[in-house]
């Protein structure tokens, strides 16, 4: 089967009535992408945010008329976002295979990787995390996942204990584990995320490693208690910095924290809460995404 697809640019405040508007007028599916390049990390659990403005993009089965589908769309678009539209083909292919094809394996530092399962390792020797694309947040091929695998890499957690703090898929959890952790307590406030992890550690071999908590378990169960030898926390320079004073508390004297998810203009404001409690080192930037890293004095 081959299709065609409409794309336009919309505000993110019109996406959804674009959306069903495709729909009503015969779409298969319709997406949203990012029209102006403008990132957006973890939403919270239950949101679904989306870019200022808005690729809204309409799958159509070939059969159907193109062009009465465009002049109804002149009909009922505002003109800012006719003026935009395009109509092109899509030639048929293995859509699956496609979407394979687009995830391969990944290296981290010198001797660790991501591979997903319908590939073979490429270093059998090598530590390799089976992990493929899902829902949650983490798959190693953003910037800021990266940063922490390659730290990982080059800083493993032998026979210490570590909490992953916004765990998402786990894939950080899981690193600490095959690279000799004793211990990893893995935290997100998304459900879901906790089912990637459990998921994921069992088809890496650490599942008796991990424990998953939301954080208000996680609390309850060790407040006060708990003193860990590493620290992990790839989420968002807003909350690094609302956390800064519990986070810090979860360290041993002499323990590291590892943090992520900054952009280049969030660093002193990050530095500035973690500072009371770690001399840090510099911080890392990759394509204007930052790691800050350092020992609990």
């Amino acid at each position: 089967m081959a299709w065609f697809q409409i794309r336009f640019t919309s505000h993110s405040l019109e996406s959804e009535k674009h959306s069903d508007l495709l729909i009503e007028l015969g779409a298969l599916s319709v997406t949203f992408e990012d029209a102006e390049d403008q990132p957006i990390l973890e939403p919270p659990p239950g949101e679904t945010p989306l870019w200022d403005r808005v690729e809204v993009v309409g799958l159509f089965a070939k059969e159907l008329n193109r062009e009465l589908i465009k002049l109804a769309l002149s009909q009922r678009l505002p003109a800012e976002s006719f003026s935009t539209i395009s109509i092109s083909d899509l030639k048929e292919q293995n859509w699956v295979r496609a979407w394979m094809d687009d995830f391969n394996p990944m290296q981290f530092g010198d001797n660790l990787w991501i591979i997903p399962s319908w590939s073979e390792p490429i270093d059998p020797n090598a530590t390799n995390i089976l992990l493929d694309p899902g829902l949650a947040f983490g798959t190693g091929t953003h910037q800021t996942t990266a940063l922490c695998m390659e730290w990982l890499d080059a800083n493993r957690p032998v026979d210490k204990s570590v909490i992953d703090y916004g765990c998402g898929s786990g894939i950080l959890a899981i690193a600490a584990a095959k690279l000799g952790a004793r211990r990893v307590i893995c935290v997100d406030n998304d459900p879901q995320a906790l089912t990637a992890t459990t998921d994921n550690s069992e088809k890496n071999g650490v599942t008796s490693t991990l424990e998953t908590y939301l954080p208000v378990d996680f609390s309850k169960e060790y407040a006060g208690q708990i003193k860990v030898d590493l620290l992990l926390a790839n989420i968002l320079a807003g909350p690094l910095i609302e956390l800064a004073p519990t986070l810090s508390s979860y360290i041993k004297l002499n323990g590291e924290i590892v943090l992520s998810g900054i952009l280049n203009e969030q660093i002193d404001e990050v530095v500035a809460a973690y500072r009371p409690w770690f001399k840090l080192n510099p911080p890392t930037i990759q394509d204007g995404w930052v790691r800050i890293d350092g020992v609990k004095e």
